[in-house]
């Protein structure tokens, strides 16, 4: 009964080799002890990821304050832009809503600018129905000597100085004769008196001496003129003789760069840069409105932008105070004049032959 049967023992020998991988056999020590070491590293992996899973839930606790006051950041303040005032273009009518800029620079075909530019000078021919030459005259010799003391002083200081210079000087011939010292006490409230006296006494003589004392009539007589150049031939040309021209003087520079109808400098290109936008029966009445507007709105320093009835068409607008009631305070003027005037309609022009035309309404 001790001994096993041979068949018994090869039985056991095969079952040994089944249970063994790889054909060799592990014994039941080792392989209990990697057993429960493959329990404690399982263990241990799991222990670790709820440790981790805690340490990053906490974490996010801890950081979730600050990405809330990250995320609360005020925005910035939006850039104000500055838009024309209804009260400055009610006198406007069938106008687009204003714009701070209506059109930017070199985003205006030249098609654009033409209908921008003549659509200004007819509002500004509503707003000057009586737009004229603002110094007095009676005839063109009293123009053309008026203009050239105009310059670098105002219209009302000459207007202040010419009645005594010609209730002394009526004719060329009068004044091509003055004493130089007399006549330099007279102009000397206009400002560069001694230059002023030398050209309308040199003017007067060219008058006598060259035209029979007479004003010429063409652009190339007159800018011969000692003191006459261009612009006051073209003052000349249009209010005495009503030969179209444009004067370009300071207001008419200053205003007509401030609209971007041009960007030059010089005054006869500004003159023909302007000329080519408008017909050439509208220069005269053009550069008076230009002018007259920039006399009493359209200031060099401070412009009265919210009560100027261009706003909308005007590129340059906010340069001044634009604040309507603000803007009033600036005008410089008084039912189309300033205080105190006398003013005239157009009607009351030299005719063709230098005699002053008679006036037909009130100014």
């Amino acid at each position: 009964m001790g001994e096993q049967s041979p068949d018994g023992g090869r039985k056991t020998a095969k079952a040994t080799e089944r249970a063994a991988p790889s054909g060799k056999s592990t014994p039941p020590k080792k392989a209990a002890a990697k057993k429960g070491a493959a329990k404690k590293g399982a263990a241990k992996t799991a222990a670790d990821e709820k440790a981790g899973a805690a340490s990053k839930k906490a974490s996010a606790k801890k950081a979730a304050p600050v990405k809330k006051a990250a995320s609360v950041k005020k925005a910035p303040a939006a850039k104000k832009v500055t838009v024309a005032p209804k009260k400055a273009t009610a006198r406007i009518k069938g106008t687009a809503p204003a714009k701070a800029v209506v059109h930017p620079p070199g985003d205006e075909s030249r098609t654009a600018l033409v209908r921008r530019a003549r659509r200004i000078n007819r509002e500004l021919a509503e707003v000057y129905p009586y737009a004229h030459p603002e110094l007095d005259f009676d005839n063109s010799f009293q123009l053309v000597v008026a203009t050239v003391l105009s310059a670098q002083t105002t219209d009302l200081r000459v207007n202040q100085t010419t009645p005594a210079l010609f209730a002394k000087y009526p004719t060329p011939e009068d004044l091509a004769a003055a004493n130089p010292e007399e006549v330099e006490e007279i102009l000397r409230p206009c400002g560069f008196f001694r230059a002023k006296t030398k050209s309308v006494i040199g003017l007067s003589k060219a008058l006598v001496e060259d035209f029979g004392g007479e004003v010429p009539g063409r652009l190339e007589d007159l800018v011969k003129l000692p003191g006459v150049g261009r612009k006051t031939a073209f003052v000349v040309l249009g209010n005495a003789f009503g030969r179209p021209g444009i004067t370009v003087d300071t207001h008419f520079q200053r205003l007509v760069r401030r609209w971007q109808w041009t960007g030059e400098t010089d005054p006869d290109k500004i003159e023909a840069a302007i000329g080519a936008l408008f017909p050439k029966s509208d220069w005269t009445d053009l550069s008076h409105h230009v002018i007259w507007h920039g006399r009493r709105i359209c200031h060099a320093r401070k412009p009265a932008c919210g009560a100027c009835p261009i706003a909308p068409l005007c590129p340059a607008f906010g340069e001044g105070e634009t604040d309507p009631e603000k803007a009033k305070k600036l005008l410089k003027y008084e039912k189309g004049g300033f205080p105190g005037q006398r003013l005239r309609p157009p009607q009351a022009y030299l005719d063709a032959g230098g005699r002053p035309a008679p006036p037909l309404g009130a100014g």
